[in-house]
This record gives C-alpha cells, structure tokens and sequence, in this order.
C-alpha cells in the first residue's frame, strides 16, 4: 500500500493543496496494524486531521491544482515533523499513551521514516517542483478542545513562519473581513517549526506558502467540508492576487 495518495496530478492549477495527516491508517507490518489503543481514540484528532482530507480533496478541485495526502496516521510517524524532531514518533498525545511507540528503537523509527515518511515528502517535492510558481497551501484541522485545556474559539487559523508571512497575512486579512469568522493567527499553534513541511518544501525554496487549520467540528461531514472548500478558493485567490501585485 501507498505511504501517499495524489489527486489531480495533472490539474494546471497553480497551487498544490497538502494535507499531512490525511489518514489514521496503520500499515499491517507496524505493530500487526494495531497501535494497542482504542478504536476510538485512532478516530480521535490524535491519529489524523478530523475532515481534513475531505477539504483538500474538495479544495483542490476547487483551485484546479493537484493534491497531495499521507496515507499513514501520525501515531505511525509525524510527516508534519522533521526527522530528527523528538515527537516524530509520539508515545503520549493528549492523554493517551500509544503502546505499540512506547519502546521502539532508532531501527524501527528508521523502517517508518523510509517506508512512509520518505516517500510521501518524495511526492510533495515532485508535485511542488513541477512548475517555478507552484503556491502550497497546506489543511490541517484542529480539535475544538484538548483535554484539560481551555476551549478554542477559533473557526479558522492560518499558520505562518516569521520567514515568510506574505500570503499567509493577506489570507488573515481576507478571512478577517467576514463576520461571521473567528480566525486564529498563528493559533491554535505557532507556524514556525523547523523541519516541517512547510519549511521542508516551501520556506528553503522561496516558494508562496500558507497553512490553515480549520476546527473539526465544522467539516465532519462531506457537505461541510465541500462548503468550507467553495468559500476558501476564492479567498485564497484573493490574498494571492494581493500578494502577487
């Protein structure tokens, strides 16, 4: 099975839409397919992006432009992560512990990183090559709530590095002028993570990027994330305009 899964290859759209934790899969050969953790926390936000791969797929076809998934949970092994981040391979995440991580060694860390991470960043690089002004725009979600923390008011969040804000404070803007909107800037997380995707294939190149989380809740459903996708095109494409002039 694929460590990735790509839509659209051949769409001329400029953007490239990614989505790192797509998927809550776990490949039959980590652990015989079962991180030792209940069903329900693997549908958790934990495992993957709750909704996440629905908006990009619905993004993407929104903007023209080619997708591009993991096909792995992130309990497997973080593709949003560099390789040498120590929450690459995560064996407690908001209250769970994940047993089939608690004791694995650099030589199983090693089988994941070249079975699965390698080979989904492989595919992002390739996409993201295939034309000088490709733009990354890369969906996430978030939970309205970790345990024991405040809840998130956010709708929406749009993640950037100090490195290069350009798209993503156009899109703030954008997104700010609806009312009906609570955006997060640079929440619920901070953008700027060496190592990551975005600095992995956008920020070492120049290239335009953004990141945006939207709250899970809101895009559980196939109509929903089909709605979230309509109204961001076009906002997307305005702040690009904007940044572009």
């Amino acid at each position: 099975m694929s460590a990735f899964r790509i839509i659209g290859e051949d769409r001329p759209g400029r953007w490239l839409v990614t989505c790192d934790h797509a998927s809550n899969r776990v490949p039959d050969w980590v652990a015989g397919g079962d991180l030792g953790i209940a069903p329900e926390d693997m549908g958790r936000h934990i495992a993957w992006d709750v909704g996440a791969a629905g908006l990009a797929c619905a993004l993407g076809a929104a903007l023209d432009s080619p997708v591009v998934m993991s096909d792995f949970s992130r309990l497997v092994i973080d593709p949003n992560r560099g390789e040498d981040d120590p929450t690459l391979v995560m064996k407690l995440y908001d209250g769970t512990i994940i047993p089939a991580n608690r004791h694995i060694g650099p030589d199983g860390v090693e089988e994941r990183l070249e079975r699965l991470y390698r080979p989904y960043h492989d595919a992002l690089a390739r996409l993201a090559g295939r034309r000088p002004d490709v733009v990354i725009v890369a969906i996430h979600s978030f939970t309205p709530c970790l345990k024991g923390r405040s809840p998130r008011p956010w709708h929406v969040g749009v993640l950037h590095s100090h490195l290069d804000e350009r798209l993503s404070r156009a899109l703030i803007g954008v997104l700010r002028a609806e009312p009906d909107l609570c955006v997060g800037d640079n929440e619920p997380y901070s953008g700027h993570l060496p190592g990551d995707a975005i600095d992995r294939h956008a920020l070492r190149f120049g290239r335009q990027n953004t990141l945006v989380e939207v709250r899970n809740d809101l895009i559980g459903t196939e109509a929903a994330q089909a709605e979230w996708a309509a109204r961001l095109a076009p906002m997307l494409e305005r702040a690009l305009a904007a940044v572009d002039l």
